[in-house]
């Protein structure tokens, strides 16, 4: 079975049983649970959890681990969604900004979309002064950029990436 990836082109799923989505389901909660808890919480001795926690971080279905940080507690509550669309949407031109969006640091998620424009990009700044220093010095100069829409968000509702993994 094949899937799209976000990062481009094609990959294959990997088969995942109900120890497997709990594995993911426990460490979406928290990263740092050990492996003897992880076991308990599944219901799995420590050996086999290990090995399913390994394949998993193997197969890339587990990318990575991170601390989730308050961006209010750092001063980067400002966050504003930017609609991006392209001059040219042929496969150089999106390879071009894919790579140059990566770039710069303010810009937390990039999505290429089917619609009215061709990205659309959640940025976070400490205000409104550092927030049009980005888009006018960094966004607004990224290959092949037309036009721009801007849409700040006035609070944030619920972000959860853990999802259904059920």
């Amino acid at each position: 079975m094949t899937e799209y990836r976000p990062s481009g082109g094609i990959s294959t799923h990997i088969e995942l049983d109900r120890f497997d989505r709990r594995i993911l389901s426990a460490l979406a909660q928290n990263g740092r649970l050990t492996i003897t808890d992880l076991a308990q919480d599944i219901g799995l001795s420590k050996s086999p959890t290990q090995a399913r926690l390994r394949r998993l971080e193997q197969s890339g279905v587990i990318k990575g681990y991170r601390a989730l940080l308050d961006p209010i507690q750092l001063g980067l509550d400002h966050v504003a969604f930017v609609e991006v669309r392209l001059s040219d949407t042929r496969e150089a031109a999106l390879s071009a900004f894919n790579t140059a969006v990566a770039t710069i640091g303010e810009i937390e998620q990039v999505h290429l979309i089917a619609g009215n424009f061709d990205y659309l990009m959640k940025i976070g700044t400490r205000n409104m002064a550092d927030y049009r220093r980005v888009l006018g010095e960094q966004i607004s100069s990224l290959p092949h950029v037309a036009s721009t829409s801007t849409y700040v968000a006035m609070q944030a509702v619920k972000e959860d990436v853990s999802g259904d993994l059920s």
